[in-house]
């Protein structure tokens, strides 16, 4: 697995910071802009936030690359419909004997671990068969698993990238989209420190659990760290 930060907004503390002054302010975010410094944050951008207008956040956008990582992994991540994605695609990209995410509950079972390796070898047997026979690849890829590695690229406006994070760094949340969750946050926490800084499961940003009877009873007490940390 592998999170890349691609692009994000610069400044996005500045200009969210500017946007949110201006609806109560006679001033353009424009001057506003030329006006700020990061004393005026809590009371430009903490003020609003507190109260709830998380509408100011729009403005900043986050771009991620993130390879290899399973099928199943990226179903769930695309549930999450206000953001941007473009996925490898198994019609134009061969699938021959392509990698596979094999999870560590399977991987620390040996047995296991053998049988899930013989189930996707014959996979790969029955792809490369029926493309042998010229079914086009299109076709042929209904036979590929949830398991089969995969890229996408991920672009999420700070706002929803909250809310995202939010679920899924849960300890509710599967393994695999909770690694690449923690990720985006260790990045985003880097260029935007301050919109990131609470962020996280229900059990920080919130300060307690909101999954109900389904919470873990575990809630985490500190912040994932920043990737330089």
């Amino acid at each position: 697995m592998r999170v890349t930060l691609l692009s994000y907004t610069k400044d996005a503390e500045k200009l969210c910071s500017s946007a949110a002054r201006s609806c109560y302010s006679s001033k353009g975010a424009d001057e506003l802009m030329e006006r700020w410094n990061e004393e005026k944050m809590e009371g430009w951008l903490g003020t609003p936030l507190s109260s709830g207008h998380y509408s100011v956040l729009e403005h900043a956008s986050y771009t991620f690359s993130v390879e290899g990582v399973s099928r199943a992994m990226t179903h769930q991540l695309v549930r999450h419909r206000i953001a941007s994605y473009s996925q490898q695609s198994q019609r134009y990209v061969s699938m021959d004997h392509s990698q596979y995410i094999m999870p560590p509950s399977v991987a620390e079972d040996k047995e296991a671990a053998e049988k899930f390796k013989k189930m996707m070898d014959s996979v790969w047997e029955c792809y490369d068969f029926l493309t042998s026979r010229n079914v086009p690849a299109e076709d042929a890829r209904y036979v590929l698993p949830n398991a089969c590695s995969t890229n996408i690229t991920v672009t999420m406006n700070a706002r929803e990238l909250l809310h995202f994070l939010e679920l899924r760094t849960c300890r509710r949340a599967q393994w695999e989209i909770r690694e690449v969750a923690e990720e985006m946050l260790r990045l985003v926490r880097d260029v935007s420190p301050y919109i990131f800084h609470n962020a996280g499961p229900s059990c920080i940003s919130k300060g307690h659990c909101q999954e109900g009877k389904m919470s873990c009873k575990n809630p985490r007490t500190e912040l994932m760290p920043s990737s330089s940390e």
